[in-house]
């Protein structure tokens, strides 16, 4: 008994021991802590005296960082512009935001801004996904302060931000509207392709202005080099989050870029180096199957390959003007969809019309289209004029190249002169 009850006196010495020492390490109330470390934060954010560059990277596209600046003030309130378009990165918009705690120190953005068009669930805000937008956030946790950064990440959706104390200079070039947008014209060259001479070297080169990639492609002793860069706007025009390396070429921004639209060039500086891009009408590099790709990859699912915006020609989207016929979904292309023909179509309301075709696919990667005559369905008096443009530019003896432009997208690319395409996805 004497053993038990020495045992229980030793238990409770130990105790109140430790909750002294508990004391000791927090003198201060959770509640007082917690509003200690989010006024810090607070501090922080408001103290810094030229605002803060950020850079958001949306879950859906982990790779790719979309650029902002904030300007916090101690009224709960933010300015900020952002590099998603032309017109938000030269416009001041204010929001008001909270430090909170939610079981860790959390940024809040409160009322609708820039932050939030990613995250949008209007895909027409963004190009992302209906009901989800780009997967980003507009409440962050707060990770830490590393120096001069803080590191969040989104509550919801996982997006990952990066702030960084912006320069005197910095913060001026936003309030000053000085921007560069001039690589944006790349989507204003006549060809499809276009590429890059630096020096000796040439690349043809592929943007995708969504994802705010570049893909650089050459021949290589190999077969083929491709080099991936994801890119984001600054002032003189556009960075890389890595650096492009190709050998002894090495370049991690494009700056001082001049769009030159009736000579259909953009010059620029790549790193130190002069370069220059131009409109070609046939690439470097040509993907020799996948033209057969496409065609296989919807025939051995019996599917279908869909383009909602028709054949762009000659700087011209929708040229055939498909979109404007009464009820239209989409163009299709269905390959064997029967009597030995593939069915090239347009659906308006629910049913379908459009001519038959018979694809050739030639080892130089080009394929063509013949045409039999006849095909399914009856085509609308109001929609003769249309078929028949794009029966003939199907007919093209030059046929077309094929590009793939992701895991389930491909871009047809006529070889004539690279002035007309249509985008297929499934």
């Amino acid at each position: 008994m004497r053993k038990n009850l020495s045992l229980y006196l030793l238990l409770i010495i130990v105790t109140i021991a430790s909750c002294r020492k508990y004391d000791d390490v927090f003198d201060k109330s959770p509640d007082t802590r917690i509003n200690e470390t989010l006024a810090a934060y607070n501090d922080a954010l408001t103290g810094a005296p030229y605002g803060w560059r950020a850079f958001v990277y949306p879950s859906g596209l982990p790779s790719t960082a979309f650029g902002f600046y904030f300007k916090f003030d101690t009224a709960n309130r933010v300015d900020m512009f952002s590099d998603f378009d032309s017109l938000s990165s030269v416009t001041v918009r204010q929001s008001s935001f909270r430090l909170k705690s939610l079981q860790q120190p959390c940024l809040l953005f409160d009322t609708y801004s820039y932050i939030h068009v990613l995250c949008d669930p209007d895909a027409s805000k963004n190009g992302g996904y209906y009901g989800k937008g780009l997967f980003s956030d507009f409440e962050f946790a707060i990770d830490g302060i590393y120096g001069d950064t803080i590191k969040l990440t989104g509550r919801l959706n996982g997006s990952k931000a990066v702030l960084v104390k912006a320069t005197s200079k910095e913060a001026q070039d936003y309030y000053d509207k000085k921007r560069n947008w001039e690589f944006n014209n790349i989507s204003r060259f006549l060809t499809y392709f276009k590429q890059l001479t630096i020096d000796n070297n040439k690349y043809d080169i592929y943007v995708d202005k969504l994802y705010r990639q570049i893909s650089f492609v050459r021949p290589d002793a190999n077969g083929v080099k491709t080099i991936s860069v994801n890119y984001y706007f600054d002032g003189n025009g556009i960075s890389f989050s890595t650096p492009f390396r190709d050998g002894a070429l090495t370049f991690s921004s494009l700056e001082d870029i001049k769009w030159d639209a009736a000579g259909q060039k953009m010059t620029l500086k790549a790193g130190e180096n002069t370069a220059i891009i131009t409109g070609v009408i046939k690439p470097l590099v040509v993907d020799l199957t996948a033209g057969q790709r496409w065609y296989n990859q919807a025939a051995s699912t019996g599917s279908y390959w869909v383009s909602t915006t028709g054949f762009h020609v000659n700087g011209v989207d929708d040229a055939y003007n498909v979109t404007s016929i009464a009820g239209f979904s989409f163009m299709f292309y269905y390959p064997n969809y029967g009597e030995g023909y593939d069915f090239a179509g347009i659906v308006p309301e629910g049913y379908a019309y459009g001519p038959a075709f018979s694809p050739t696919f030639k080892s130089n990667g080009t394929a063509t289209f013949a045409y039999p005559g006849g095909g399914w369905g009856e085509i609308p008096d109001a929609a003769a004029a249309t078929m028949s443009l794009i029966v003939t530019k199907y007919q093209e003896s030059e046929g077309f190249y094929f590009v793939q432009t992701g895991n389930s997208s491909f871009d047809m690319v006529n070889v004539k002169d690279a002035r007309s395409w249509i985008s297929w996805q499934q």
